[in-house]
């Protein structure tokens, strides 16, 4: 209770030192607060806008109907080239809970498999961790989820050669039940790389 009553605390004297500086000068705000500070004031769908437009995007149009195009669709690629595979989950679930269309079994599978490698990496990093230890199970479901989910929008979809995605998926869940949940195959020098290109 006292560290929710602490919290509360910082959260409404950050407000008020927010609304103060405002009044000044309504830019100043952000260059006195941390990273963790300006999070309170921002929803989710916010931080990500602004993550993609850190990562070098140079126009973050959140209009473009061309999924291939989409901001959020290329950032989540870079963000799994980059092995970010958990902000590559966060920042193409944000396109999938904003945008009306049939791709999203598409959206929910390569958020499955993002999240599967977050279990791979995770366990890389921490093979010895009591939580993270145990995360083989875990991505080898979200293997199989993803493609389930990726399947019907081959051979290829908005760019990526889903088939090979697929196929990919398949070979690191079967890498993991033959080792019967023992052995991690991601190694980060051998990471997969995904592109998108002509579709």
């Amino acid at each position: 209770m006292v560290a929710q009553l602490c919290w509360l605390c910082e959260f409404l004297r950050l407000r008020r030192l927010a609304h103060l500086l405002e009044k000044d000068n309504p830019c100043l705000f952000a260059h006195y607060q941390s990273h963790l500070q300006i999070k309170l004031f921002m929803n989710k769908g916010e931080r990500i806008s602004r993550f993609v437009a850190e990562l070098g995007a140079d126009d973050v149009d959140l209009t473009q109907v061309d999924i291939a195009k989409h901001p959020f669709y290329r950032a989540f690629f870079r963000c799994w080239n980059e092995r970010r595979y958990y902000e590559a989950h966060d920042v193409l679930e944000q396109l999938w809970l904003t945008t009306e269309s049939g791709d999203a079994d598409f959206f929910k599978g390569l958020i499955q498999a993002a999240g599967a490698f977050v279990h791979l990496q995770k366990r890389f990093e921490h093979p010895a961790h009591a939580k993270h230890g145990r995360r083989l199970p875990p991505a080898v479901r979200l293997f199989r989820l993803a493609e389930k989910n990726l399947t019907g929008f081959g051979p290829r979809h908005h760019g990526l050669d889903v088939a090979a995605l697929c196929q990919l998926l398949r070979a690191y869940a079967d890498q993991i039940v033959a080792s019967d949940y023992k052995t991690n195959p991601w190694l980060p020098e051998t990471a997969p790389k995904l592109e998108i290109g002509a579709r």
